[in-house]
């Protein structure tokens, strides 16, 4: 493989599969293409597990290709049934407008805005999906697919074969994506699509209506879907999602996310989630024996990515304080409470439970019981402790839990 962009994704590990890689890189090699990915709009943020689909607009744009973004203001309306047991909620059009203004966040923060060749488009398909006439829709675009191939995908054929239920609703949702790619083709000339594997048919789907419609030649790429060398799903952990808007996930968890990632992982993550080159990643890990340092690698650049530098440069110094000098850092995920809650004393249960520090009192008691709560690094063994003014050091306290988890409590 020879072009510059489909080689990059190949050695990095974002290519699966492709319609016809061997059509696509000769066309690489003459234009610069537009090709597209597209995002539903289910919660206010994207969280890690899209991040690899953004790493790859990202290279797009690095190799003189210019990205589209499609926000499904109209396919959330509907859900992707792939890759899940039930149902999506159904969310109304005012909630789903909100998350596509919050989700934008990020990709602003990642991508490149100035270059006018390969900045980011932006649609969103509620355009023209909740415009369509579903007689002329059936007719023009439905003529096109069978049932018989349409149960054969992976998003129905495991609901299925599960024998968990699929509403008709869902079952379209591959024909919305279709019309996606072959309305975007029309209007930008997008001739990419890029997925997750689990899209693979659906992208198939819109390669095929392209050229049944319009006798034009289009391709399809995806990327391997992520899972951690633990088998967990990547994205999720004991403590929920891995939000990418640091409103929900602040730049010291997003950091400490990455720090704690599995041996095995590193190194493979360290060519998906960073812009390091692939020989100096090579070059790196093979040298390096001390694995903590090519984590505090990884978790240094992933963060510079979504977060800055300077934010960056914090979560580390943060981390260290925390970790290595035994002291409060700055950066620490922060809890705020009322001065007026601690006038009298706080219950030690009441604060861990209310503020989400352990999921109830009973959990709060199992940690102080095997000794893992610390309070400002002091191990507490009394789970009837009354938290007083003095022990908020300038109005803050560092609560532990185990040795990954901390959390800065502060008075205002």
């Amino acid at each position: 493989m020879k072009n510059k962009f489909l080689k990059e994704m190949s050695s990095r590990g974002y290519l699966s599969q492709c319609t016809d890689l061997n059509k696509l890189e000769e066309i690489c090699n003459k234009e610069s293409l537009q090709g597209y990915i597209g995002f539903d709009c289910t919660a206010k943020s994207l969280h890690v597990g899209s991040l690899l689909q953004i790493m790859i607009l990202k290279l797009m744009q690095k190799h003189g290709h210019r990205p589209i973004i499609l926000l499904g203001g109209g396919t959330t309306l509907i859900g992707d049934p792939s890759g899940k047991d039930t149902t999506r909620k159904i969310l109304e059009k005012r909630e789903i407008n909100k998350n596509i203004k919050s989700i934008k966040k990020v990709f602003n923060k990642i991508l490149d805005n100035t270059n006018k060749k390969t900045k980011p488009i932006y649609v969103d398909n509620a355009k023209w999906l909740t415009k369509l006439n579903l007689i002329k829709f059936l007719r023009e675009i439905g003529v096109n697919f069978t049932i018989n191939k349409m149960l054969t995908f992976d998003s129905v054929k495991l609901r299925l074969e599960r024998e968990q239920s699929l509403s008709y609703m869902e079952f379209n949702y591959m024909l919305l994506q279709a019309f996606d790619f072959y309305q975007l083709f029309k209007t930008h000339k997008c001739k990419l699509q890029i997925g997750g594997s689990d899209q693979w048919g659906n992208i198939v789907n819109g390669v095929e209506l392209i050229r049944r419609k319009l006798r034009k030649e289009s391709f399809g790429i995806t990327s391997p879907l992520i899972t951690l060398a633990s088998g967990a799903k990547m994205g999720k952990t004991e403590k929920g999602a891995i939000w990418l808007n640091k409103d929900l996930f602040s730049p010291y968890e997003y950091w400490q996310f990455w720090r704690n990632t599995d041996d095995r992982d590193v190194r493979r993550f360290l060519n998906y989630f960073t812009d390091i080159k692939t020989e100096e990643i090579e070059n790196i890990c093979d040298k390096e024996k001390n694995i903590n340092k090519l984590k505090i690698l990884l978790a240094n650049n992933a963060t510079r990515i979504l977060h800055g530098k300077k934010a960056s440069l914090k979560a580390e110094q943060s981390a260290k304080a925390t970790f290595e000098g035994g002291g409060i850092g700055t950066d620490l995920p922060e809890i705020k409470i009322k001065h007026s809650d601690i006038i009298s004393g706080i219950n030690l249960l009441d604060l861990l439970s209310s503020s989400n520090i352990t999921s109830s009192k009973s959990e709060a008691r199992r940690t102080i019981a095997n000794k893992g709560l610390k309070i400002n690094n002091i191990v507490i063994s009394d789970d009837k402790k009354i938290l007083q003014p003095k022990d908020f050091r300038d109005k803050s306290l560092k609560i532990s839990i185990g040795k990954k988890k901390h959390f800065l409590i502060k008075v205002t």
